[in-house]
């Protein structure tokens, strides 16, 4: 193939002469359908190339949010007031988020781009650790994806209203109230709203909820070590006067026992085993941390944290959790 003469600049040199006549496209009865097939195709890596970058910003949101609970230190009803404003704050840019990827995701597009959506797994850990430090329960799955439903209506209607800078309320506050808006942009009450109006949602998947649960797990050993450091306690509940209240310890006992009798398909089995050796070794870290709190307790200054490392020396050290 020749090339093409250019001058100093590097533009190609206007050439004199009569110009090449264009090649006529050739057409038949399967151009059409190859037309169809090729606007798919761009349709899918457009669609994509929407998704990933969503999941990369929701992941990157709860990771903040993790960030911000792992400075709670006890377990109680409520949140520090700083730490629940950064929560909010936050839930309120992934629900616009979640509003921004949810047409993308309807029916089959919500297992065809499920690789794509590894973000859903770090937003229920996030939940569901949110849920533990004020309960110390477990949110099952029936009752997390209405909550992602529901953030993902109230993204939607604050993506289209007018104050963008207010801070969503939490994700369990009751949204019965969001009003939709018509074509003209004026809103109209839900009472009235027309059923073809409703706004599409994300639901979790049991993989979703499962996968965050096990990611769950190394958050509450993280923030056991923390908290038992700084407070001299195992974080848990129960009143002052009970024999053997109820701590983080025997909830990640508890956690690991019903991981280890669920079956296991054979579609995730490397996956699952993966995830089930980290959640064994969080167990285990929390174990060594409750006996050395009680048998060796009384030998160690206030703030003193245990090496958890495998393999480590137990008498001494920093943990490596902390850095």
């Amino acid at each position: 193939m020749s090339g093409f003469k250019r001058d100093w600049n590097g533009n190609a040199k206007r050439q004199d002469g009569p110009k090449a006549v264009p090649r006529q496209v050739v057409r038949n009865a399967y151009t059409p359908m190859f037309e169809s097939i090729r606007d798919e195709l761009d349709e899918h890596h457009d669609r994509r190339e929407r998704i990933v970058k969503a999941s990369r910003d929701i992941t990157a949101l709860s990771k903040k949010i993790i960030f911000s609970l792992q400075r709670v230190r006890r377990i109680e009803s409520q949140l520090p007031s700083n730490i629940q404003f950064e929560v909010d704050s936050r839930l309120a840019e992934i629900a616009k988020l979640l509003a921004t990827l949810a047409p993308d995701i309807q029916g089959i597009n919500r297992y065809r781009y499920a690789r794509s959506l590894m973000c859903l797994e770090e937003f229920v850990e996030a939940l569901t650790f949110a849920h533990y430090l004020r309960t110390q329960t477990l949110i099952s799955h029936a009752d997390l994806s209405p909550v992602v439903e529901d953030l993902t209506r109230k993204g939607a209607g604050a993506a289209g209203s007018a104050s963008e800078d207010a801070v969503m309320a939490d994700a369990s506050d009751d949204t019965a109230g969001t009003a939709t808006a018509t074509a003209e942009g004026k809103p109209i009450p839900p009472a009235t709203a027309p059923a073809t109006t409703e706004l599409p949602t994300i639901s979790l998947t049991h993989d979703d909820y499962l996968y965050g649960v096990f990611d769950l797990t190394g958050e509450m050993m993280r923030f056991a070590t923390t908290s038992t450091a700084l407070t001299g306690a195992m974080a848990g509940g129960g009143d002052d006067k009970d024999a053997e209240p109820r701590t983080i310890v025997h909830d990640m006992h508890e956690l690991g026992t019903f991981f280890e009798m669920l079956p296991v398909s054979s579609g995730n089995k490397f996956q699952w085993e993966k995830k089930l050796e980290v959640t064994r070794q969080s167990v285990q870290k929390v174990e060594r941390l409750g006996y050395d709190r009680i048998i060796r307790g009384s030998e160690r200054p206030k703030g003193w944290v245990p090496d958890l490392s495998a393999g480590g020396d137990q008498g001494g050290g920093q943990s490596d959790e902390l850095e």
